[in-house]
């Protein structure tokens, strides 16, 4: 199954010319592309599919979904 995840972007860094951020989604961290949306910040808060930013949501939104995923057990299977 694939799913786009929201996260709060943490850090933002270049990688060989390739924007990249560290990505909070609910306590688990991963580095994600952002050359789709480089003008997105930290503290911000961007929906990640297959390693990508694809759009930004606001905290609530993020929240919300954070929640109903959590309740799924989908979280847990990003730990891996």
């Amino acid at each position: 199954m694939c799913l786009a995840v929201p996260g709060k972007i943490t850090d933002l860094h270049d990688e060989g010319g390739v924007p990249m951020a560290r990505v909070d989604f609910g306590g688990i961290s991963r580095e994600v592309c952002m050359a789709y949306l480089p003008e997105a910040r930290p503290g911000e808060y961007v929906v990640v599919h297959v390693g990508f930013a694809i759009s930004q949501v606001d905290e609530e939104e993020a929240a919300r979904t954070l929640a109903d995923l959590r309740q799924l057990g989908v979280l847990s299977e990003l730990q891996e």
